[in-house]
């Protein structure tokens, strides 16, 4: 009895199996059928648009033109906005190609802690309309500017010729505002208005065709601080000359900070440059201002190029810029007077010069008020 039970159980399986691969076999043969059906309409339907679009050849290559470039710039207005806030989120000020060798937790966020945030600063010239009883001398005290930027921005013969409702020009700094003219290069503006070209390249507001080689367009403004628009009558003033001094035993700082180098002082401390520039042809040797320990040394074609921090325990550092060489390593003590490089031209650099920094507690401090 029970083996006849099994045996039937066993037969209705087999059944249920049959009948299940016969239900698969003819939902495969109607899917195939239907996918065939409408790929065989598809294609007929292909055939007589391909048709058509012989027939007609030419005749709707512009209106596709169109469409398509209509299409790209609406996807580029669209995006354009997008992409520039991702690109600008993910980009930092300091380009990433550079060789570093830090010291301890010294990262690149703390070598760059203390760069000026420029656009706190105006940029771009005002007009402003001179009230009544203002003297030429007053408006260039409130804006802090030079009396000879007003008049040079103003075509100014005398303080005399103002009067008030008058509107004058009012450049962001003292210098010269200078419209570009063809042939014109940094260099020659430079020469012609009594300055380094340094100072032009590093006011940060100044824009050029070509970053690399500063090249400049035909009617931009070019602002040129601190330039003068003629030869003054007056002595000129007593320029300021940089030498080194001997080296002297010790590596912890002293607090007295001597001239890093010999040269001539191109570029003084403002509030976009926070440094001195000390230019010399001849390239001489850079020495550590006071003693203490190579923080960063840094290799690199972009801003400060060549360059390296030294610490000095108290508080504060200084930072050597542009060199061609760099003779210390990160981590290396050195002695006040010591040799750590040679003057160059690396980063962004119109000659040969050292750019030196004095660093207290993360905030830049005037060379000039400090060196001995």
């Amino acid at each position: 009895m029970r083996r006849n039970k099994r045996q039937a159980t066993v037969s209705l399986l087999q059944i249920f199996r049959r009948d299940l691969s016969d239900f698969y076999q003819a939902y495969y043969s109607y899917i195939k059928g239907r996918l065939f059906a409408v790929f065989f309409r598809f294609d007929k339907f292909k055939k007589i648009g391909s048709w058509f679009l012989y027939r007609q050849r030419g005749k709707f290559a512009q209106p596709l033109a169109h469409f398509w470039l209509t299409v790209f710039i609406f996807l580029g207005v669209y995006l354009s906005p997008k992409l520039e806030k991702a690109l600008a989120d993910s980009e930092s000020w300091y380009p990433n190609s550079y060789l570093a060798t830090p010291v301890g937790a010294f990262g690149e966020k703390d070598l760059y802690a203390f760069q000026t945030n420029v656009t706190q600063e105006r940029g771009d010239i005002i007009e402003y309309v001179i009230k009544e009883g203002e003297t030429l001398s007053a408006i260039a005290q409130k804006f802090n500017v030079s009396i000879d930027t007003i008049s040079w921005a103003n075509n100014i013969k005398s303080a005399k010729d103002i009067k008030a409702g008058q509107r004058l020009k009012i450049p962001p700094i003292t210098g010269v505002v200078h419209a570009v003219k063809r042939g014109e290069t940094v260099y020659s503006i430079a020469k012609k208005y009594q300055i380094d070209p340094q100072g032009i390249i590093d006011y940060p507001f100044n824009v050029f065709a070509n970053d690399e080689t500063f090249a400049l367009s035909v009617g931009q403004q070019l602002i040129v601080p601190n330039g003068i628009m003629s030869q003054p009558s007056a002595p000129a003033a007593t320029q300021y000359y940089a030498q080194a001094a001997p080296i002297q035993v010790g590596i912890s700082g002293s607090g007295g900070f001597s001239w890093p180098t010999s040269g001539r002082l191109t570029q003084g401390f403002s509030w976009y440059h926070q440094a001195i520039d000390i230019a010399s042809k001849d390239a001489p040797n850079i020495i550590a201002s006071d003693g203490g320990q190579v923080e960063t040394v840094i290799y690199s074609n972009y801003g400060y190029g060549n360059h390296c921090i030294i610490n000095h325990g108290n508080g504060y550092k200084t930072l050597y810029a542009h060199m061609s060489n760099i003779y210390v390593s990160a981590g290396s003590n050195v002695a006040k007077g010591s040799v750590i490089g040679k003057m160059g031209s690396t980063g962004r650099s119109t000659g040969t010069h050292l750019h030196f920094e004095i660093i207290k507690d993360g905030v830049k401090l005037s060379p000039l008020s400090i060196l001995q």
